[in-house]
């Protein structure tokens, strides 16, 4: 891959500069010899981070922006390999799409800075290095850049790598700050637009965790029906089947739960009333374990992930102190069970390390985990006794 070392000014950059709203991006600059984002390029992030104006105050103080990356792709033809950031910061702040906040808290738009300040910024000299390789060279490199400081997450570096028209259909529908549907998306999807979450999430659902593969089998696709038909099935299931929202949804593995449970009926109403009253159960440690607890049908076996609150030391020592006088005193095993049977464990004074805690009624039959609940079993009996 060769390297060449050459300057721009800022204006030679902004000249044609276009920043489209709607998708986030930086479009064109350099007189639309610049691709400003290429397609395995992120979105613009710094505007909601307010680092867009950290740039143009560093350039006002005659700060360098550091090294910028062009990659020639045809004679005056160049995409932005590193640098897209920033370009995008100072080409909108000229353009007048923000302004910076004064010693006096109130905006200066590029209009409105005094000619010397303009001209300041217009004149700023950027160093950029200018690459030509293949494109399996240009794209490697491109994996290991940090942009402004901002690494590079993991659907960001596939949409490189498998970038093409199947990565820009899914960039527009899932990486679209405008897209209606994120609100109802973020109800149970953790992340941003921005940085490719829903877009990770929606490829994840419908490969079942192949990724890579499933981008690499459809990279020249011209559509993503696969891929939007298969996301809006888990969410519009997970919406309908809980019909209250709650904050713990987001996040947890909507993908895997449709695939285990959507051929299931349920009743919404009846889910409703189960999460609320484990909402309410002082016992549940785990929240965000109760959604897919009540899908199991709310099974004992599946218990563990709520978290139940389990008796403490103290209490499950005092119990065993208590429950093994008496059972002394009666010549019969400290374990209930083993004591109504038959054979050499009837009379068997078990040691607490060889005994669990256990619920006289079930937790799930609404005992409490409390002293006056509480009884010990040896492990056998125990496990084998269940909910009962």
């Amino acid at each position: 891959m060769k390297t060449e070392l050459k300057t721009y000014s800022v204006s030679e950059i902004c000249e044609g500069f276009e920043y489209n709203v709607l998708e986030g991006r930086g479009l064109y600059g350099l007189s639309g010899t610049l691709t400003i984002q290429p397609e395995y390029q992120r979105n613009y992030i710094y505007e909601e981070k307010n680092r867009d104006t950290g740039v143009v105050e560093s350039l006002l103080k005659g700060y360098p922006l550091g090294l910028l990356y062009f990659n020639k792709v045809a004679e005056d033809k160049f995409e932005v390999l590193d640098g897209q950031q920033r370009i995008t910061s100072f080409g909108r702040y000229v353009k007048g799409q923000f302004g910076i906040i004064d010693a006096n808290n109130m905006p200066q738009y590029f209009s409105g800075l005094s000619l010397d300040k303009q001209k300041m910024i217009l004149e700023s000299t950027l160093l950029v290095y200018v690459c030509e390789g293949t494109e399996s060279e240009i794209k490697e490199w491109f994996k290991t850049i940090n942009i402004a400081g901002v690494p590079l997450n993991e659907q960001e570096i596939l949409n490189a790598v498998y970038s093409g028209p199947f990565v820009t259909k899914g960039k527009e529908e899932f990486s679209n700050s405008q897209n209606v549907n994120k609100d109802k998306w973020s109800a149970f999807i953790k992340g941003t637009v921005n940085r490719q979450d829903f877009w990770a999430c929606a490829l994840d659902w419908v490969s079942k965790g192949k990724v890579a593969e499933y981008m690499a089998q459809h990279r020249t696709d011209s559509h993503i029906k696969e891929v939007k038909t298969y996301f809006n099935a888990v969410i519009n299931w997970a919406s309908n089947t809980f019909s209250e929202i709650e904050d713990e949804m987001q996040g947890l593995d909507w993908g895997r739960l449709y695939e285990e449970y959507h051929s299931k009926p349920y009743s919404p109403n009846k889910i409703a009333k189960q999460v609320k009253d484990l909402y309410a159960d002082p016992y549940v440690k785990n929240r965000k374990g109760v959604f897919e607890f009540v899908l199991s049908g709310c099974k004992e076996s599946e218990r563990k992930l709520l978290d139940i609150r389990v008796f403490d030391e103290p209490v499950k020592r005092s119990t065993y102190e208590k429950q093994t006088a008496k059972a002394k005193s009666a010549g019969r095993s400290n374990c209930s069970y083993c004591a109504m049977g038959h054979e050499g464990a009837s009379s068997k004074i078990w040691a607490i390390t060889d005994m669990d805690a256990d619920h006289v009624t079930a937790w799930s039959k609404g005992g409490a985990t409390s002293a006056a609940n509480c009884e010990l079993l040896c492990k056998t009996h125990n496990r084998a006794k269940g909910n009962k």
